[in-house]
């Protein structure tokens, strides 16, 4: 039986069809923005997760550095019950935290306003002592307003707490990175193109010593200014020395903005006791402050990667902008992954320009 020749209809020409070659090609660079665009989209709409995966890699990484700590010290203890001390560690710390420094906490927050208003008082005496006439000014407008910013702080303090959904869910990802890294890896790897995955292997393995580095050097820092803060104003006896430098050490993790708030609140206390205690707080903060950016800074940095000051600053106000306290909190990690990917993309492009010069005889 003879089969029918193909129809006409179906080799003819159909709409979609380009013959022109020059409009094919524009129309394939047309798609290439279209689909960038469509993922730069679907990443701002689910930006908000996809900070919280990295914040499970992050932390992944900082377990992962105790455990390695761990077994240099004892090399014996496998690794699964490394990394529950390590777990078991950072949940007794947070335990006390709440317990040591909820109630505190709690009473500061109730006793604010009133160290705002007696410091508003001992302004206007002063100034009155030095002939400054204050007349036109409200002083109880300005209180006020005060009190008003004290409530946005409260406010603010409110949904950083009730961000603990948040960061449950970044600690449970980080305990399922941080089991089996390898496995996440190669599917990672598994989706790039077969000659890519070597390279992102060796990309994988010098980002997570990266941060293991960088986020050793945050927690050294946080450390040692809250062990010195606590230390010298307890030396000088300020009161809430050591809730004080509970907040200095926990506030230093995140940089650039921690420290200016602990600062404010140990000036604050400081002042409200009196003049020289106000002032040796000044002293204390500007110490403490530049011990960690003269010397634990320097330091970390040299031994990890080496970000250009302005960089980093740049990346932590667009992230905190972009993406709040979590965003502030992650900037750092997250230039050192782009820098390193950067790096071993320049490092394999040299390897194939190398192998690509034409031999000469």
């Amino acid at each position: 039986m003879n089969t029918p020749p193909p129809s006409s209809q179906s080799t003819r020409t159909g709409p979609a069809d380009i013959r022109d070659d020059l409009v094919r090609r524009e129309a394939k660079k047309a798609a290439v923005w279209f689909g960038v665009a469509s993922l730069f989209a679907l990443v701002v709409l689910l930006a908000q997760p996809i900070m919280v995966v990295l914040g499970g890699i992050v932390f992944a990484a900082m377990i992962d550095g105790g455990q390695r700590l761990i077994a240099k010290a004892a090399p014996w203890i496998p690794r699964g019950l490394r990394i529950t001390i390590v777990l078991l560690g950072a949940l007794a710390f947070f335990v006390w935290l709440v317990i040591f420094a909820g109630g505190e906490l709690a009473a500061q927050a109730a006793q604010l306003p009133t160290v705002i208003e007696n410091q508003l008082s001992r302004l206007t005496a002063w100034a009155q002592g030095q002939g400054i006439t204050m007349q036109d000014l409200n002083l109880q407008q300005i209180a006020a307003q005060v009190l008003g910013s004290v409530g946005q702080i409260t406010r603010a303090l409110g949904g950083i707490f009730g961000g603990f959904t948040t960061a449950f869910l970044i600690f449970i990802l980080s305990i399922y990175f941080v089991l089996e890294p390898h496995l996440y890896r190669r599917g990672l790897g598994w989706m790039l193109p077969g000659d890519s995955r070597e390279h992102w292997e060796g990309t994988a393995l010098r980002m997570g010593k990266a941060l293991r580095m960088l986020l050793f050097g945050r927690l050294l820092g946080m450390a040692v200014e809250g062990i010195a803060t606590w230390a010298l104003l307890a030396w000088w006896g300020v009161p809430m020395a050591a809730l004080l430098g509970l907040l200095t050490g926990l506030l230093a993790f995140l940089p650039n903005i921690g420290a200016p708030i602990s600062g404010v609140l140990m000036i604050l206390v400081g002042f409200s006791v009196s003049n020289q205690t106000g002032l040796f707080c000044m002293a204390v903060y500007f110490i403490v402050q530049t011990v960690d950016g003269n010397i634990i800074v320097p330091m970390v940095a040299k031994r990890t990667v080496d970000l250009a000051p302005a960089l980093v600053l740049g990346a932590q106000l667009m992230f905190g902008l972009l993406f709040g306290i979590l965003g502030l909190m992650l900037a750092d990690p997250i230039v050192v992954m782009i820098k390193i990917a950067l790096e071993r993309q320049a490092e394999r492009n040299a390897a194939r320009h190398i192998i690509q010069l034409p031999t000469t005889t």
